[in-house]
């Protein structure tokens, strides 16, 4: 019976170790500030509701989320901007990214990327280092993926020039 007993202390022992897997769930609560650091910013997103008309300059340090109407200029610098379904935007847009699922007409600028889905409609210039169109979306406009290409064109052309003048002759006549 003693033999009995410590088989059932052995049990309670290994009852531990259940309690040491409960804690992998509190440690799946840590994976939403991660996500929170994906976004720019402070992680919150703002919403315009598709009853909401704004006509003028929009301007935040969230990322923001249009399912309304805007007409004017919407700059969020550092921040995600998302047009939504419903969204009808008449206006220039600066922002880090542009993720474009309803209708824009103007000129968007962006750090990162600009993303036309495949209900997304945009009639204007776009400018950014990424751009990604999915089959079925519109787009009717240029782009520019090379920011800022134009001031490192310029500069190395500044610096060739500031290397051929320090050059002496005999070096420009050996090259």
């Amino acid at each position: 019976m003693t033999w009995m007993r410590q088989k059932p202390d052995s049990e309670p022992s290994s009852a531990p170790a259940p309690t040491a897997s409960s804690n992998p769930p509190a440690r799946r609560s840590t994976p939403p500030p991660p996500t929170r650091e994906a976004q720019p910013g402070t992680g919150k997103t703002v919403n315009i509701g598709p009853s909401v008309n704004i006509k003028g300059t929009l301007s935040g340090r969230e990322d923001l989320t249009v399912d309304g109407k805007v007409e004017g200029k919407i700059t969020l610098k550092e921040h995600v901007l998302t047009i939504g379904s419903n969204g009808q935007i008449q206006a220039d847009l600066q922002a880090k990214a542009v993720i474009v699922h309803g209708k824009v007409a103007g000129n968007i600028t962006a750090e990162d990327k600009v993303e036309i889905t495949s209900s997304g409609t945009v009639h204007g210039d776009i400018r950014a280092p990424r751009v990604a169109l999915a089959d079925g979306a519109m787009f009717r406009g240029a782009v520019d993926m090379d920011l800022g290409s134009s001031a490192k064109q310029e500069r190395s052309r500044n610096e060739s020039v500031a290397t051929t003048r320090e050059m002496p002759q005999s070096a420009k006549v050996a090259s």
